[in-house]
């Protein structure tokens, strides 16, 4: 499975690894953790929900969610970013989206997903549309977050 490469990669590289999420409501973190030997590479996971706690917890600022949204790739470079330097890891992935089935706008789809991943040496955004039902979304959210984190890790 593809969390058990992450947590593999992850403990070969002595690193540790932090979620941020919204559509997916804490997806990551329970797939991460699901692998045997997880407590050993991963440092906290934060569901960010409202722009509330986007803000005074994972330091999201205010002209980055009037300008592009919540659902966009400032943001999610922002919560990455944010829940890395909270929780003292060394990667953080962060994803926000619209998983539906309302929420979507001509701009931002249902289906419109963000996904971040902050190290040391920058932060990777990309932007994906996902087709299905909300739980598809989910579900195709948190493995593409995954994935990213290790294209990541591959390169460190």
């Amino acid at each position: 499975m593809i969390t058990d490469e992450l947590v593999e990669l992850l403990i070969e590289k002595r690193l540790k690894i932090a979620t941020a999420e919204s559509c997916t409501g804490g997806l990551i973190a329970e797939m991460i953790t699901s692998v045997a030997g997880a407590s050993a590479v991963f440092g906290c996971g934060i569901i960010a929900y409202s722009n509330d706690i986007k803000k005074s917890v994972l330091g999201v600022k205010a002209e980055t969610l009037d300008g592009f949204g919540a659902v966009s790739e400032q943001t999610a470079a922002e919560m990455a970013a944010g829940a890395r330097i909270i929780s003292g890891s060394d990667l953080a992935v962060s994803v926000t989206g619209i998983a539906g089935p309302g929420g979507g706008s001509d701009q931002k789809p249902v289906g419109t997903v963000c996904i971040g991943v902050s190290t040391a040496f920058g932060i990777d955004t990309k932007r994906f549309l996902f087709k299905g039902d909300r739980r598809s979304v989910r579900l195709q959210s948190a493995e593409a977050a995954i994935k990213m984190v290790i294209d990541v890790l591959k390169t460190i």
